[in-house]
């Protein structure tokens, strides 16, 4: 059960890509808009999914959340405490705090070291003792099921499944708060799937860590995630509870994407909205809304002028759309 006071605080995050800069001619300047106006907040012992088209900003911003890319305006803040203002060793203080669980566990480990080395490099960096580090591991390898013998191996000796319950070994390391899974489950088999995803919802019991979860597979989110954030172009379109929007799907575009999801059941009925016109520029974005081209409910002189405002329709359910 999450605690009611938010761990990790995104308020109002914009973060724009130079492509052209000039000096002499600001007005010629270009950027593409990898997130506008972004808020969200997730809470200790919370599961938070985040899904969008690729491209949409999901892993910038996980990237943002973990001080890895600067903001341009808004603040994170992790327990209240503006990240922009964490300088010299706070950062390395951090680190510890916040993790990350990448989507391919083959090119996130060193090849030519043993996994053993791996965990007792984390430990030398962030100054745990020999001993805190030994038992850390020893606690951990019971946690995700796997022999102390697995230690001595390197990754090309084990499966994707294998290494990757190892790279949650090592973002555990040093009893973080909060950890972010960039498309964690995404190459891996349908019954390996099943068994990290178990593993993360242990985590979320036994650790009461916070997780950002980003993933593209619907039925995945559905399945572990308390809330889901949807982001199209650099913006949240709806965000609620799972079981909410999974229930209740609002924006058209969540419709849309939601519809695109594979079935469960064959005898499971088929709701699909058409998508018209082309993914839009996110250089030369509109005044109005992201989704206007593609919108088979848009309002011309309304939906391509004016941006939706992120609205709460009851039920902590939020939707940035005109029409609903």
């Amino acid at each position: 059960m999450a605690d009611t006071e938010p761990l990790i605080k995104v308020e109002h995050v914009k973060k724009y890509f130079p492509i052209y800069k000039s000096t002499f001619h600001p007005e010629r300047n270009r950027y593409v808009h990898a997130l506008d106006d972004v808020s969200l907040h997730i809470s200790k012992g919370e599961i938070v999914g985040l899904v969008g088209e690729s491209g949409s900003g999901k892993s910038t911003l996980g990237r943002c959340i973990l001080n890895l890319e600067h903001i341009d305006s808004g603040a994170i803040k992790f327990h209240d405490r503006a990240l922009y203002v964490v300088k010299g060793n706070a950062i390395h203080e951090l680190a510890k705090k916040n993790q990350m669980i990448f989507q391919n566990p083959y090119s996130s480990f060193n090849p030519k070291m043993t996994f053993y080395q791996v965990f007792r490099e984390v430990g030398k960096v962030y100054g745990q003792s020999k001993e805190e580090n030994e038992n850390r591991i020893q606690e951990l390898m019971k946690l995700i099921n796997m022999t102390p013998d697995y230690l001595d191996r390197t990754p090309q000796e084990l499966s994707g499944g294998q290494l990757q319950r190892l790279a949650i070994v090592r973002a555990l390391m040093l009893h973080p708060d909060f950890v972010i899974a960039d498309e964690a489950v995404s190459a891996l088999d349908v019954s390996v799937q099943a068994q990290i995803l178990n593993l993360f919802m242990d985590m979320r019991e036994q650790l009461g860590l916070a997780i950002l979860f980003i993933s593209h597979d619907l039925n995945v989110v559905e399945m572990i995630c308390d809330r889901v954030a949807i982001l199209y172009l650099g913006q949240i379109m709806e965000m609620a509870s799972a079981e909410e929007i999974y229930k209740n799907t609002l924006h058209p575009y969540s419709v849309a994407l939601l519809a695109s999801k594979p079935r469960s059941n064959p005898d499971e009925p088929i709701h699909r909205e058409a998508l018209q016109g082309e993914i839009p520029d996110a250089v030369n974005v509109s005044p109005g809304c992201r989704f206007y081209s593609r919108c088979p409910r848009a309002k011309r002189g309304l939906c391509d002028r004016k941006m939706p405002e992120l609205k709460d329709v009851g039920n902590g359910h939020l939707v940035a759309c005109h029409m609903v």
